[in-house]
């Protein structure tokens, strides 16, 4: 039985994972989830029932979190690109990476995104004004990381590069990446120029009129 991804090409933890399996060429069937689709629906909250995507079905394990699907892909359906290092001290440098673009950035970025769907009377302006800080403070350590690396950690493309790829695609949608911040843009732009990413932003392309603020028009 091939591996299962549910996912929406769009979501953000989800190009995460699709980045992993392309940059391996590993075999997976995409389970889209998608309005009006009961089916695929229903199949996802049995696996999950707090319906967070992505899941990933390997054989009779279920697996959630995107990081950890990345780990699980490493253990158990390795390929030519190891995403994070054998060296256990290289390893801990890839994870805190990890870590950071999901906390510091893709966490205070969805906060923005949410914020501008909610009824106006039940918006938080003060949430996100304090996540617009920690995004500014964010882009001005990774600027300062960034002198001497091609990659989040270092020289090799890893799952640090996985989390960072849709993070600061999109959030500089939702709060701009200042031009000051030119190691960062660089670093975005390696980013979009990787053909697995590539790929996952080209596969996203016609949804991105769900973009709640607009998806503006580049990228």
């Amino acid at each position: 039985m091939s591996m299962k991804l549910y996912a929406h090409p769009f979501a953000s933890y989800c190009q995460k994972v699709l980045i992993a399996l392309y940059e391996n060429d590993t075999p997976f069937e995409f389970r889209m989830l998608a309005p009006g689709d009961e089916q695929a629906a229903a199949e996802h909250e049995a696996l999950w029932p707090l319906k967070r995507i992505p899941v990933l079905v390997d054989e009779s394990r279920t697996v959630v979190e995107a990081s950890i699907i990345i780990e699980h892909l490493g253990l158990h359906h390795p390929g030519p690109v190891r995403l994070i290092p054998e060296d256990p001290r290289a390893a801990l440098d890839v994870r805190m990476m990890d870590r950071f673009f999901d906390n510091y950035i893709m966490t205070p970025m969805q906060k923005i995104v949410v914020n501008s769907i909610r009824a106006a009377g039940n918006r938080d302006r003060q949430g996100v004004a304090e996540a617009r800080e920690v995004l500014d403070t964010a882009y001005r350590w990774l600027d300062d990381a960034m002198p001497g690396r091609e990659w989040a950690a270092g020289d090799t493309f890893s799952l640090a590069d996985c989390a960072a790829a849709p993070a600061l695609f999109y959030v500089d949608w939702a709060h701009p990446i200042g031009k000051a911040f030119s190691n960062v843009h660089a670093y975005r732009r390696r980013l979009l120029a990787r053909p697995s990413f590539a790929r996952a932003v080209d596969e996203a392309r016609p949804h991105r009129s769900l973009f709640p603020l607009g998806a503006p028009d580049r990228d």
